[in-house]
């Protein structure tokens, strides 16, 4: 009796981890003071993502730099939310998010801005897939702290689809203003 492989977790974590790619945002050493003296360890944060919409982070922390980098980009992977993107390339909408005394303003952007951010939030929309963004960090400058306003700012937003559910309306109600009218002038242009 011959038996297939079975399709389990495992695989599918493997299939998984094939499309995602991880940047190392900041690595620290840090130190506890015990009775013999201090024993030092790194600490990493890293950014894992697939570029089309998922994006995660995760910390590590071991004796061995290569060992807090595993630990970091499996909790990355375990924690990765999916983000909603207009065109695959920017935002939906401005957001803000706060973390601490740290609070991030991440701006849509027209098509050929580019990814206008500093370090660790460059990381994130890198991972993410956004090619239009322009970010500002206000207050903390600590990595850890504007990763997580990040984070917890993309993780609020709404995809358009979800805020005409919210107010029960249609997605084409929402944009009426913009592309309807843009439309209906073209069009008497055209014909006029």
């Amino acid at each position: 009796m011959v038996r297939e492989p079975r399709e389990g977790r495992g695989r599918a974590k493997a299939e998984q981890a094939d499309d995602v790619i991880d940047k190392l945002v900041t690595i620290n050493r840090v130190a506890k003071v015990v009775k013999g003296g201090r024993r030092f360890a790194f600490a990493a944060l890293v950014v894992v993502g697939d570029q089309k919409g998922r994006v995660g982070y995760g910390a590590g922390k071991a004796r061995e730099v290569p060992e807090a980098i595993r630990k970091a980009t499996e909790r990355a992977r375990k924690n990765m939310i999916r983000v909603s993107m207009k065109d695959g390339r920017t935002l939906h909408y401005d957001l803000e998010g706060h973390y601490g005394a740290g609070k991030v303003v991440l701006r849509a952007a027209p098509a050929g801005t580019g990814i206008i951010a500093g370090g660790p939030m460059r990381a994130v929309f890198e991972s993410l897939g956004v090619s239009d963004v322009v970010a500002k960090c206000l207050g903390s400058r600590n990595p850890h702290n504007m990763i997580k306003a990040t984070f917890e700012a993309l993780a609020n937003a709404d995809s358009p689809r979800q805020v005409a559910q919210r107010r029960g309306k249609k997605i084409s109600q929402l944009f009426r203003g913009s592309n309807a009218a843009d439309k209906e002038a073209a069009a008497e242009v055209k014909n006029g």
